[in-house]
């Protein structure tokens, strides 16, 4: 009975989520992800000869020996691109100080940014993962792939809880044949994935979204509790009325977050932050609008 029950939540959820990404793809997001992320390129289109004014640099010299004529190669721009929503779901994201948790605000973020994404004509894909790839859905068009894709991000459960990266970044560049944008969701609780993370954003248009939980990063004066990683098991108990605990506490964090900001923004890769407890829908507009007028 439980099961069903929580089959039945689930299904409610997910169905509460599609109503509101729907809504905000539509009224108020389409526009901003039209101009922020349009088609990845020029795709090959045709030979012709060559004309007076051409780029020589569009000249196939295979074609040219062959028809004893100059002909260069035609292009098309490409309108769709191939969107890859990667996921986090290591037990670090089980993690919520409110109402939601940060797997909860990154089946919202998959839905809002699934729906902008079909509405532009982009094919949807879906990549979890933990210590590695965990599930992956091709990118496809269509409605039905972005309502799998919330439902998995809420209810899949890995194996191994811990955080790798690395693993998944080394499965795209493995999976991805052709250029693509990749929102990557996680709360970058990890280490030593920088080198492949930048390799990734070199071949494809990378978007990292951070998750944050403010009790992470500042903790009330409460007195002695024991913590417990969700992911390697290792407790500890902590005087959070020590003054040291806690300034030391939000001193780490800052630094992290600063570090992890740099890196992104060395790397060319469009990023913010965003709080399981506060409205992102401005940091997502700010982002969009970032992106847009650079592309401008």
């Amino acid at each position: 009975m439980k099961d069903e029950e929580s089959i039945e939540e689930m299904m409610r959820q997910v169905r509460r989520l599609e109503i509101r990404a729907r809504r905000l793809a539509s009224e108020t997001f389409s526009g901003e992800y039209h101009s922020s992320f349009k088609g990845a390129g020029l795709d090959f289109d045709e030979f012709r000869e060559y004309q007076p004014g051409d780029e020589i640099r569009f000249i196939d010299w295979n074609v040219t020996a062959r028809m004893q004529e100059t002909y260069i190669r035609k292009f098309k721009e490409e309108r769709e691109l191939s969107v890859i929503i990667v996921v986090d779901i290591s037990g670090s994201t089980d993690f919520g100080s409110e109402r939601l948790s940060k797997r909860e605000r990154a089946a919202e973020l998959t839905a809002l940014m699934g729906f902008s994404a079909r509405y532009n004509g982009d094919k949807v894909g879906l990549l979890l993962f933990s210590k590695g790839p965990v599930l992956y859905l091709p990118p496809r068009k269509g409605g039905k792939n972005v309502i799998r894709a919330i439902r998995e991000v809420l209810t899949t459960k890995p194996e191994d809880p811990t955080t790798s990266i690395s693993s998944a970044c080394e499965f795209l560049h493995q999976s991805l044949k052709r250029k693509s944008l990749i929102f990557f969701i996680s709360d970058f609780i990890d280490w030593g994935f920088e080198k492949t993370l930048g390799s990734l954003a070199q071949q494809h248009d990378v978007v990292a979204l951070s998750l944050i939980d403010p009790l992470e990063q500042s903790i009330p004066a409460v007195g002695k509790v024991q913590f417990k990683d969700p992911e390697s098991g290792f407790s500890a108990v902590v005087n959070t009325s020590n003054p040291n605990a806690q300034m030391g506490l939000s001193k780490l964090s800052r630094r992290y977050r600063e570090g992890l900001t740099a890196f992104f923004n060395k790397q060319g890769i469009d990023n913010t932050e965003i709080s399981t407890i506060e409205d992102y829908l401005p940091s997502l507009h700010q982002l969009f609008q970032r992106r847009a007028r650079r592309k401008k």
